[in-house]
């Protein structure tokens, strides 16, 4: 799978096994161990067939000399161990903090998408001192306001046995599947998906027990109502929203921010959809820099 240039595989254990993250350790970033003296900022992928930390590797390498970087494929995706079993919410809100206390000695700031964001949010309400801030775009657990995923179509749909599997490795682990899904649902114009997308989410989602992962997201299993946690937040956090983000709009994400405005800046992207980072990186950049310097100036 794609890593960028000047950084290396490294890993630990978690309670559900081996998590694979990526970090500097080369040129043109290290030219000395410097990294305990930075700020760890720490990249969180969503959820999809064929996620992985891959979603962020156009955008880390940005910060890659001001801050550590650590960008994990969380458990069941990418490189890290896929357990054969249904996954719950509490298995990412378990590794999720075992990952960020292995790897960081201090608070860190969390750069998070989509559902694994809504799943930062919570961990961050209970472990408030691992956290300095959060970046987040489109965070939502996919259950909010009451609206009930795993009660639509497809999630009864994908819910079935055998068939599950069959609509798994025919629709979703294939080259085509990958493309039009992207094409069609994760990005807002078809043209900003190129071949390397398409390729390295094949290779994630073709790795064995890949499938359970995906499945336990698509089913419904990892959802739930955010908004009867929002306003528990206390962490400084910044949400970036797509506008043409399909599956969640981003009325979702004004809603959350008038619950907790003390705590919540919402900025919204017009033409970008669910996955700005991989969409417009560029414009991504520039918003995490701009709300990683004004974090840094109201402590002043």
């Amino acid at each position: 799978m794609f890593q960028p240039p000047g950084f290396e595989q490294q890993s630990v254990m978690t309670s559900l096994g081996r998590m694979v993250y990526y970090t500097a350790t080369g040129v043109p970033w290290r030219e000395a161990d410097t990294d305990s003296e930075m700020e760890t900022l720490v990249f969180l992928h969503g959820f999809g067939g064929g996620s992985s930390a891959y979603e962020w590797s156009k955008v880390y390498p940005a910060f890659a000399t001001e801050y550590r970087i650590v960008a994990p494929d969380l458990i069941g995706w990418g490189r890290s161990e896929h357990p054969a079993r249904d996954y719950k919410i509490k298995d990412y809100l378990t590794t999720i903090t075992e990952f960020i206390e292995q790897t960081c000695s201090q608070p860190v700031t969390v750069i998070a998408s989509a559902l694994t964001a809504a799943f930062t949010i919570r961990v961050a309400i209970t472990r408030p001192e691992l956290f300095k801030s959060l970046i987040l775009t489109t965070p939502a657990g996919l259950s909010d306001f009451g609206e009930d995923y795993s009660r639509s179509f497809f999630a009864q749909l994908i819910s079935t046995p055998i068939l599950d599997r069959l609509l798994y490795s025919t629709g979703v682990a294939t080259s085509n599947g990958i493309r039009t899904f992207l094409e069609q649902r994760q990005f807002a114009r078809s043209s900003r998906v190129y071949q390397e997308i398409v390729d390295v989410y094949l290779e994630s989602a073709k790795q064995p027990n890949a499938e359970y992962a995906a499945l336990s997201f698509v089913r419904g299993d990892l959802c739930f109502d955010l908004s009867q946690y929002i306003a528990q937040l206390t962490v400084p956090t910044a949400i970036i929203w797509g506008e043409k983000s399909q599956f969640t709009g981003p009325e979702i994400g004004r809603r959350f921010a008038k619950m907790n405005p003390q705590v919540i800046r919402f900025q919204h992207l017009e033409d970008v959809g669910l996955t700005p980072q991989l969409e417009l990186p560029a414009v991504t950049i520039g918003l995490i820099r701009r709300f990683l310097q004004s974090r840094q100036l109201s402590t002043v």
